[in-house]
């Protein structure tokens, strides 16, 4: 297992937390997805003036032997509602599956009052003895004082943990999606099932969405294969670290959390031929990005990364970036501005706000290229 290093690669110091601040009137977060997942907005941010577009319009902005590399991680319903003993509730977030059949060991953000001792056995969906599961604490994770606590599930029926998970858990959707009610007695559920997972979902293991990667449905992708646009996936299972705030105004201070990535052989073999055509490699959200310039610094194909993208930052495989719009004051936003620069992305989120786009998991898309000129001016604070 590899890792990589969590600070900054370069020049973080002339940049502070406050930099990546600005004012998002609360009507632009997006709750609901569009009808259709191509008909989000898309923001061509590629040359010095933004265009306004629609995403169905992306295959004709690529070009043939172009490159598209997706996350194709699947979202797991990881919230679980509970109680402990004393029938105190509480609430579980499963981030990670450390072992299946064996132990059933997770590791989990654990949301209640009085934390209960290593050693407690809490009662989930109603306890293993009324058809829901029970999960015994083991102690904290990844280390004694670690910000997770390490469960091991016992299930009625033996099931695995992503099994009681599908059986008795909730999609985790984003905090600013405020519609979730407690135990997850949300009428638009059916709904964020379907549409907030990728038409492409494959490999269980996510918290949140690569939500770049929404936007594509059956008809888009066809359209793509078309037009001679070559595919390929890597995996990363975003975790609930990717809402952490930045709680330093030195960004070189900020711990990032680490993550689970994998990437295939056939995917290396995709961005070699891609490499020798001549063809741009466009990578499908943040989590991609982070996912293949993990690959190059640490020459890993697979482990935990705890990348952390800001300006300065030296892209060695990216082109091209189609993500969505960013938390202020968020790592993802540090991460677009070391892409296609600081100013040139300020300037964008201004045009974004203007025009009305929608902001976050559900919302509207921006397409940039790497090392463009400035554009649109700076936001302003």
């Amino acid at each position: 297992m590899s890792s990589t290093d969590s600070h900054p690669a370069s020049t973080a110091h002339s940049y502070t937390l406050s930099d990546f601040d600005f004012a998002l009137p609360p009507a632009l977060i997006a709750q609901h997805p569009t009808p259709q997942r191509s008909a989000s907005r898309l923001l061509d941010g590629r040359s010095t003036q933004p265009v306004d577009r629609i995403f169905k319009d992306l295959p004709s902005l690529l070009r043939a032997g172009d490159l598209l590399v997706f996350n194709d991680t699947r979202v797991v319903k990881a919230r679980v509602f509970g109680e402990k003993a004393s029938g105190g509730k509480l609430e579980l977030l499963i981030e990670r599956v450390l072992t299946e059949g064996d132990g059933n060991e997770v590791v989990a953000h654990m949301k209640v009052s009085k934390k209960p001792l290593p050693g407690a056995v809490v009662h989930m969906a109603g306890g293993r003895r009324n058809g829901g599961f029970d999960a015994l604490l083991l102690g904290r994770w990844p280390q004694e004082d670690g910000p997770l606590f390490r469960f091991a599930l016992h299930g009625a029926a033996g099931e695995t943990p992503y099994e009681l998970m599908e059986r008795h858990g909730h999609l985790p959707l984003p905090p600013y999606i405020e519609r979730q009610q407690q135990g997850g007695n949300d009428p638009d559920a059916a709904e964020d099932t379907e549409r907030y997972q990728t038409v492409f979902a494959r490999a269980p293991g996510a918290v949140a969405a690569p939500t770049a990667a929404l936007h594509f449905d059956a008809a888009l992708l066809a359209d793509l294969q078309a037009r001679g646009i070559e595919r390929a996936s890597v995996t990363l299972h975003v975790g609930a670290g990717t809402f952490q705030p930045v709680k330093t105004e030195n960004l070189a201070e900020h711990q990032m959390h680490y993550e689970r990535y994998d990437i295939p052989l056939a995917t290396l073999a995709a961005l070699e031929r891609c490499r020798q055509r001549g063809g741009r490699v466009l990578a499908v959200g943040t989590t991609t990005v982070r996912t293949l310039e993990s690959w190059a610094r640490s020459g890993e194909v697979s482990g935990d990364t705890n990348i952390f993208i800001t300006p300065g930052f030296k892209f060695a495989v990216v082109d091209v970036l189609l993500t969505n719009f960013h938390l202020p004051k968020s790592t993802l936003m540090m991460l677009v501005s070391a892409f296609a620069g600081y100013a040139p992305v300020m300037g964008l989120y201004r045009h974004a706000i203007a025009q009305q786009y929608r902001f976050f998991s559900y919302g509207d898309a921006m397409l940039l290229e790497r090392s463009r000129q400035p554009c649109a001016g700076q936001l302003s604070k």
